[in-house]
């Protein structure tokens, strides 16, 4: 399989890098546990990039390295709903777009709020409706790397669409890995620039051994989720789509204990962004039932 770029995913991309240079080198001292940017967000929305996935001559891959780009920023914008699954169901649906499992509605979701797109998903089917003030409870800022609320009640009349579920648990399996692809490039380039500049017993932290073995398996799991995320977009199997988020989540699971171990003291505390990305990768980790749930899933799409 040929995943190299075309003409038209490296202009996107050079796109999307022209339009966030900014927003990267916004001051991020003392940050909180999440940066949203309600700006960011329009000038995404403004120029198209997270509509690609409704261009067929653009295609999943091409929506799949939208969100893995975009989530190497520190800031965290509704992304991967939007770009990959949204196609499925119609642009007319307002974002952000929230993603829960059936009887899993109790648990804090992502981006959730006032006015936003609910999808649920689960063994009755496909269904939306849009958050009302009344239905939601904003969690206050805790170990999240996202804003998160709470959906207090789910109403019945709700709007059922005719996609299949497994086309949306493939779609959002995708959206898992191509986000933490980004996350986790993210995190270990800032891991990287750390340990080259700390030194200790009179020389950089990068030159121990031990410390670019560890550094050296993060970068072969970070290109492995990049490349399996981009393979399940490709062919959009639910097998390819599993393997995907199960090596995505068990790689986030390895990686964010060695990058807050490498930053010593300060890993603890939010003085650098490295929690930016770090606290996404864990609420990434127990998306569709965790590694378990995509191991099942792996193991029932490919051999039955």
């Amino acid at each position: 399989m040929d995943l190299s770029l075309t003409d038209d995913q490296v202009a996107i991309l050079d796109a999307i890098d022209a339009l966030t240079r900014p927003y990267a080198g916004a001051s991020l001292h003392e940050a909180g546990f999440a940066l949203p940017d309600a700006q960011l967000d329009r000038e995404l929305a403004k120029g198209g990039f997270l509509d690609i996935g409704f261009d067929p001559d653009l295609g999943v891959v091409s929506a799949a390295l939208v969100v893995e780009r975009l989530a190497r920023l520190p800031q965290t914008v509704e992304a991967a709903a939007s770009a990959l699954i949204r196609p499925l169901l119609g642009d007319d649906l307002p974002r952000p777009l929230c993603l829960v499992e059936e009887g899993r509605t109790t648990r804090p979701i992502r981006f959730l709020r006032e006015g936003a797109t609910v999808l649920i998903v689960g063994p009755s089917g496909v269904s939306t409706f849009i958050a009302t003030t009344e239905q939601v409870r904003a969690e206050p800022e805790a170990l999240y790397g996202y804003p998160m609320a709470t959906l207090l009640a789910t109403p019945a009349d709700r709007i059922s669409h005719a996609v299949s579920v497994e086309d949306i648990l493939t779609r959002w399996r995708v959206a898992l890995a191509a986000e933490a692809a980004g996350l986790l490039a993210a995190a270990l380039d800032s891991t990287v620039a750390h340990v080259t500049d700390r030194q200790q017993f009179g020389r950089p932290l990068a030159t121990f051994q031990a410390l670019r073995h560890r550094l050296a398996e993060a970068q072969v799991r970070a290109n492995g989720v990049r490349w399996l995320a981009l393979k399940a977009a490709a062919t959009l199997h639910p097998g390819d789509a599993a393997l995907a988020a199960l090596h995505a989540q068990e790689s986030a699971r390895t990686t964010v204990y060695d990058f807050h171990q490498f930053f010593g003291a300060m890993g603890v505390t939010l003085e650098h962004p490295l929690h930016l990305w770090t606290y996404r990768l864990k609420a990434l980790i127990s998306d569709l039932g965790g590694r378990g749930g995509q191991g099942l899933a792996a193991a029932e799409a490919l051999w039955g």
